[in-house]
């Protein structure tokens, strides 16, 4: 078995993370000693411990002594809410640590391979970094500008359009889509929207199924809006923040300080859309097309538009139902 075999266990493990460890990353690690794994584990929520000491929890039974550990993230080595799982890795006899990405937290970042070394472990990087900074893009931006990972959702008919004409109900999509939809809320920290959506459509923009909101809270409902008074909004309060308009990326940039959300999911109306787009502040898209024509003035971006076109990398294409989902990140 490879290093990049064992890697991607490890990122499987990270990815039962996305949306429940912030202000922390989401990371994986598995135990490896002779072809065989011993251990695996992930960082379930900020204050429990780190992948690492779950592996090696996982492992309590058997001798990891001489193995080797493949981590998605540089093992940190000081001392926050828990121990550095650097010293861990060395009191099991670890022998061998390999990881994907360097952490750009300067406290940490490069400080494991001396600290390991020094202890007669042998450190390899770079292993599947590629694939481990996509799922750390949301913790590396905030590390790096304050700013959360912003994800705009939108279902649309073909010609655009967010509503049906009058009286043909108000979903677009199919079930399968829409269940699709939860799961993406249930990777986000932060849904935001506007008040006008609040007030014309009254959504919940809350995960409903309840085996995705095992181990995690409901996502913080930011509704930005100078009328507070006229919302109506009766479900999970205690998660619900009103922001009054003003500058979109001050109130991403709190919500990243005061709040700890690493992503932001934008569920709103095409004026609110196209707003967050023209300050530049949306870095990944994901819409669900309905195979419907509906015409109509509600366009899912409604802004004075763009200064030029955005194109998207990464596209992936998937079909739901009788809907096709579109998803990229923007190009920067």
């Amino acid at each position: 078995m490879t290093d990049e075999h064992w890697m991607n266990l490890a990122l499987d493990e990270a990815r039962n993370g996305v949306g429940k460890t912030a202000p922390n990353p989401p990371v994986g690690a598995v135990i490896v000693k002779s072809g065989e794994l011993l251990g695996k584990g992930w960082h379930r929520a900020a204050g429990r411990p780190h992948a690492e000491r779950e592996a090696l929890a996982d492992a309590a039974n058997k001798d990891v002594r001489g193995a080797t550990i493949y981590i998605t993230l540089e093992p940190c080595s000081t001392h926050g809410r828990t121990p550095p799982c650097t010293q861990g890795l060395i009191d099991a006899g670890i022998a061998r640590v390999v990881y994907a990405v360097v952490d750009r937290n300067p406290d940490h970042a490069g400080r494991a391979d001396a600290l390991l070394r020094a202890a007669g472990i042998d450190v390899l990087s770079g292993v599947c970094r590629e694939e481990a900074e996509k799922l750390l893009r949301p913790f590396f931006k905030v590390r790096d500008t304050g700013l959360p990972w912003v994800i705009w959702k939108s279902a649309m008919s073909l010609d655009g359009r967010i509503t049906r004409p009058p009286g043909e109900g108000q979903w677009l999509t199919g079930e399968p889509a829409r269940a699709d939809v939860q799961k993406l809320r249930a990777t986000v920290d932060a849904i935001l929207t506007s008040g006008e959506t609040v007030r014309r459509d009254q959504p919940a923009l809350t995960i409903r199924v309840p085996e995705l909101l095992a181990g995690r809270q409901q996502p913080w409902r930011v509704v930005v809006s100078d009328f507070p008074e006229t919302l109506s909004l009766d479900e999970s309060m205690e998660r619900t923040l009103i922001r009054p308009r003003g500058d979109l990326a001050e109130i991403l940039r709190n919500l990243a300080r005061e709040q700890g959300v690493l992503s932001v999911m934008i569920e709103a109306g095409g004026v609110f859309s196209a707003a967050m787009f023209e300050a530049g502040l949306v870095d990944e898209v994901v819409v669900y097309y309905a195979p419907l024509l509906c015409g109509g003035p509600s366009p899912g971006l409604a802004g004075a538009g763009l200064k030029e076109s955005l194109r998207l990398e990464e596209t992936d294409f998937q079909q739901l139902g009788s809907d096709v989902r579109v998803r990229g990140v923007v190009r920067s």
